[in-house]
Formats: C-alpha cells, sequence, structure tokens
C-alpha cells in the first residue's frame, strides 16, 4: 500500500485554520469505515465534496474503506484485524467514522446473540483503534435504515427495528465511550415518511432494494454526518441597497466596484462555494425537496433592497441566473439553488473527489487485493502508479475548489446588460 504523501496547491495559504467549532481540522486524515452502504461512495464523497468546497483553505485528507457485505467481524475484505490494519491504521487517521449493523442483524427479527455479537465485536472495533491510534477522534453513525416506511413490513415489526436497537446501542457506546455519534437513522426515516407522498414508484426509489440507498438518500445522510460535525449552513450572506449602492452585509465574502443606475453591479468575491447538487440523479432533486438538506449546508443568499417594482434579471459573469421580481430581491434569494457558475465550479470538485477516490478504489481492491497472492512483478509498480496518480488527483480537487471573484448584475428584465 502506498503511503500517502501530505498535499497542497500553491493557492493555498501557507498556514490554513479549521472554522470555529468544526469538527476537521487543517492536517487531518478521516477514514470512513463501513460496509456496502459505505462502499458505494456516495454520503462520504458527498461529505467529501462539501468539506473541499466550504473549507478550501484547508487540508484534508479523505480515505473511503467501506467494503460489501461487513460486519463487526469483517467480512469478504478479510477478518477484522486484516480490515482494521490494511484499511484503516494503515493510512495513520486523526478521525474515523464506523458505519456497521445492517448485516450483522441477518435481516431476521431480532435475535439476542446475533446482538451481542455486535456488541461485542463494536466494542472490540474501539478498543482496537483507541489503542492504535490513542489520538483519533472517532465518529459513530447509526446504522442507516432498512426501508419499512414505503413497503410493508416482511415480518411483525420489520427488519428496522432491528436496526434501530442497535442503533440505541451505538449510541450509548458513543455516551459511555466518550464518542462521537452522527444520527443518521431519524432523518432518514423522516425523509422516508415525507417523500411517502409522491407515487409509489418514487417513493420506493430513495432505498431500491431497503438497504442501499440512491443518491438523495445519501445526500440526506451526509448532512446528518456534518450537522453533527458542526458544519456551518452559510456559504455567504451578501446584503446590498439597489439605490444607494450601500453594502449592509457581506459575510464570508467582499463585495466591491458597485454600481447602481438603470443596472446594478458589483464585483464578488468569495471564501467558499454552495454545496455540490447535481441534479441528475432525480432522487437528489427529492431529498432537496423533503428534507432539510439545504437549510443545513446551502445558505448562499444575496438580498438587494430598495429597488423599484418590477422583474429584474440576475446575471453572474454574464450567464443568467434566474429572474425575480423586487420584492423576491428585497427578501433574499438562495444562490444556491440557482445555474450560478459557483454551483457548477462545486459540482466538478465534487467530479474530482468521485476520480481520485476511484482512483483509490481500483489501487486498493483491483490490484492489491486481488493479485495479493499471486506474486507478479508488475503489482507494486501499478499500485505505485495510481498512488501518484491520485495523489495528483486530489491536488487537482483542491485548486479547483479555491472560488474566484465574479461580477455581478441586476437588472430589469428586457434591460439591456454587459452579458445581452
Amino acid at each position: 500500500m502506498g503511503a500517502w504523501v501530505a498535499l497542497g496547491v500553491s493557492c493555498l495559504a501557507a498556514t490554513a485554520s479549521a472554522p470555529p467549532g468544526f469538527y476537521l481540522h487543517d492536517g487531518d486524515t478521516v477514514v470512513f469505515y463501513g460496509d456496502s452502504i459505505t462502499s458505494q461512495l456516495l454520503y462520504s464523497i458527498y461529505t467529501e465534496a462539501y468539506v473541499s468546497a466550504r473549507f478550501p483553505q484547508l487540508r484534508v485528507r479523505f480515505v473511503h474503506s467501506g467494503w460489501s457485505g461487513d460486519r463487526v467481524s469483517g467480512g469478504a475484505g478479510g477478518p477484522i484485524e486484516q480490515r482494521l490494519q490494511r484499511d484503516v491504521f494503515a493510512y495513520r487517521p486523526t478521525v474515523v467514522t464506523i458505519l456497521l449493523g445492517m448485516n450483522d442483524g441477518e435481516y431476521q427479527p431480532f435475535d439476542p446473540q446475533l446482538f451481542e455479537k455486535y456488541a461485542e465485536g463494536y466494542r472490540h472495533i474501539i478498543g482496537r483503534i483507541r489503542k492504535e491510534l490513542p489520538h483519533a477522534r472517532i465518529t459513530l453513525l447509526t446504522p442507516s435504515p432498512y426501508d419499512d416506511v414505503t413497503r410493508p413490513p416482511d415480518f411483525d415489526g420489520g427488519y428496522d427495528s432491528v436496526q434501530v436497537r442497535f442503533g440505541d446501542f451505538v449510541e450509548e457506546l458513543a455516551k459511555s465511550e466518550h464518542l462521537d455519534l452522527a444520527d443518521l437513522h431519524t432523518p432518514v426515516v423522516a425523509f422516508l415518511k415525507a417523500a411517502s407522498q409522491l407515487p409509489q414508484r418514487d417513493a420506493q426509489l430513495q432505498i431500491p432494494d431497503r438497504v442501499h440507498p440512491a443518491e438523495g438518500v445519501h445526500l440526506v445522510m451526509a448532512a446528518a454526518l456534518l450537522r453533527a460535525w458542526h458544519a456551518p449552513p452559510v456559504v455567504t450572506a451578501v446584503e446590498i441597497n439597489g439605490a444607494t449602492g450601500a453594502v449592509g452585509r457581506s459575510e464570508n465574502a467582499t463585495v466591491s466596484a458597485v454600481e447602481v443606475g438603470d443596472v446594478v453591479s458589483w464585483t464578488q468575491d468569495d471564501k467558499a462555494l454552495p454545496l455540490a447538487i447535481d441534479k441528475r440523479p432525480e432522487t437528489i432533486e427529492i431529498a432537496l425537496r423533503y428534507s432539510d438538506v439545504v437549510k443545513i449546508l446551502d445558505q448562499e443568499t444575496l438580498r438587494v433592497t430598495g429597488l423599484a417594482p418590477g422583474k429584474y434579471r440576475l446575471q453572474i459573469d454574464g450567464q443568467t441566473a434566474g429572474v425575480f421580481d423586487s420584492e423576491e430581491m428585497g427578501q433574499g434569494i438562495n444562490l444556491g439553488l440557482l445555474p450560478t457558475p459557483m454551483v457548477k465550479q462545486s459540482v466538478a470538485v465534487q467530479v474530482h473527489a468521485f476520480k481520485h477516490n476511484y482512483l483509490h478504489l481500483a489501487r486498493w481492491r483491483m490490484v492489491e487485493d486481488a493479485f495479493k497472492d499471486d506474486h507478479l512483478a508488475g503489482t507494486r509498480l501499478a499500485a505505485d502508479a495510481l498512488n501518484k496518480l491520485e495523489e495528483q488527483a486530489i491536488v487537482l480537487e483542491r485548486s479547483t475548489a479555491q472560488p474566484k471573484p465574479h461580477h455581478y448584475q441586476l437588472a430589469r428584465d428586457g434591460t439591456p446588460t454587459d452579458g445581452q
């Protein structure tokens, strides 16, 4: 396994600090450990992309170590000692998250013996991490739901009731061992209940096989984890008087060169990017409508007061973001939900996060693990080459996350602007 080399980009400041209260720190390495739900590379990458885009000066490394079918005892990727040594300890993480439980109940009614195996195995994992990584911060994740909401339970009480009991244990363990906790179960169940008003096909699409969530549910899960990590909801908050040009608020952004008249224009230099929202997966749009993800993570507000009544077209870098009436602009709009250059840049950050994690997966699973017993001379060379390429991909992700100044224009709809 190639050792990770500390990475940086030239546009980063020489030193970076975490925002006050945020869980992650500059220089952290985060390992996401779990079963196939972690192996889907969704909630974990959404979390990574948020951190990269919202805190572009932080240098945090993310390692995604999920393996399908895993239990607290390990699984197809090896017994638990091998899994921990190869897929957690080898990276010397400062932060470890754990999501286990879906397979441990064996998809049957609650069995006290299976529960005891789960509890004993979970305690063993915590003990091993604390022994090997005494300074690591550990976040336990309650098991995500088995979908007994949009479909009738398979048996009396349903399998999700087993996941709830496992989750209660995880919560108690976090308290007794003074670990951090993120409740993934409660917000997903609330989302499934809200989405149940949709046609049956759309409601059941959220967790198609009742076990593995689609993209929208993973976004809800990422929001739950980030909320537990005290992630701030505000991207930027800007308020401008469209009659006088006075800047009333510029949180996490610098506003300059304000001009008023037939067209209100200004330059805005943000310190962060909005949440990466790629609406092509249909479950993402459903999650935005029926959950509080936007409220929790994506408040990029713009308020322009003092406008004469009428419709106004907002353009950013000559691209139309939307048309709004003066009352809407006076109350404030959320740019994070619009097709802005900032959103497009943030989506590009997420794309690069997926790319580097696919490279990691290829090295880890398709080269090192697949050929571990074959003693081929090229295995080490291939692994090293993929490791170096991933390092370059991480640099690309971080450089893509650096915000850029943008030129804003707000004019009555139909009024010529620089972009027309």
